[in-house]
């Protein structure tokens, strides 16, 4: 039953300039590859900086069409390579209209299809429902040369019910392009939990699901473009984790690097054996999850 898929994760940090940020991409895509990864999956909003921590109408000029620059570029290098990556671009679909968007390019350097961000955060730090409408396209998996992809982004890893929809959907992995951090003002053992708690969360999917898990975020200091704020510090700490939610790979919280890692994606279903949670799921009584809230 086994079934080996070699992944690859790049995390690195980001500047202001998009090319220097796109060649960090390319750079681990094709380390990676040279490694034996046939997947890579690249951090959230890779080729900038995480614009998001203010409100600025200057900052939409960062956002592309797809397909356009970003996808041709990734296209390119997946086609050379023979690998498929997961990709994370600001898209610009109309004047006005504009997404957080995944984007995948299978092995021959088509876009086998994309993703766009559903829960969008507006918080401290985090303002994205300023930039980014809520994705209408839906929890669908994406079809690709090694398998069926449950791709999702940052903030919907911390709703079971994405992962779920995925899973149900036929998902064979489940993968979390990130950009999160600590407020450099929260005192150690705060920041601290915020990370094992992201890091908890996303295990958890794993479980549920019976799912391998690949979580890829961004690295180092970022300042506030407004200077309101001291900025953000993202911690890094990219994982890869089996379907019993055990770690196969973890990479540091201020480092850059390409983990590359062994994914058996038959394991699934023997653990699913054991583990028979989508056997056992009470549909029949589920009906209140779509309420906002169950008032009595």
């Amino acid at each position: 039953m086994s079934r080996i898929l070699t992944v690859g994760l790049v995390q690195h940090d980001c500047g202001e300039d998009r090319e220097t940020n796109l060649n960090k991409d390319l750079d681990g895509i094709r380390e990676a590859a040279s490694r034996g990864a046939r997947l890579v999956l690249l951090q959230e909003l890779h080729t900038s900086r995480y614009f998001c921590q203010s409100e600025d109408i200057g900052q939409f000029d960062l956002a592309e069409p797809i397909p356009g620059p970003s996808t041709e570029a990734l296209g390119r290098v997946a086609a050379e390579l023979g690998v498929v990556i997961v990709g994370s671009l600001f898209e610009r679909r109309a004047p006005g209209l504009y997404h957080n968007t995944a984007v995948v390019l299978d092995s021959d350097g088509s876009l086998a299809g994309r993703y766009r961000k559903m829960h969008i955060p507006d918080d401290p730090g985090y303002y994205e429902k300023f930039y980014f409408t809520p994705g209408d396209l839906g929890f669908t998996p994406i079809d690709t040369a090694v398998g069926r992809l449950g791709v999702l982004v940052c903030w919907d890893q911390w709703f079971p019910e994405a992962a779920r929809l995925m899973a149900l959907a036929g998902a064979e992995l489940l993968l979390y392009p990130t950009a999160i951090g600590w407020d450099p003002a929260d005192d150690a053992a705060e920041q601290e939990r915020q990370r094992e708690a992201w890091i908890t969360v996303q295990r958890g999917h794993a479980v549920a699901n019976g799912l391998p898990v690949l979580a890829c975020n961004r690295t180092g200091a970022e300042p506030d473009p407004s200077s309101h704020t001291s900025g953000a510090r993202f911690w890094g700490s990219s994982f890869a984790a089996g379907p019993q939610g055990e770690f196969l790979a973890r990479a540091g919280e201020e480092s850059e690097e390409v983990l590359v890692v062994d994914v058996d994606l038959g394991r699934s279903e023997s653990v699913r054996r054991i583990w028979p949670f989508l056997r056992d799921r009470r549909i029949d009584a589920y009906g209140d999850l779509g309420k906002r809230f169950r008032d009595e």
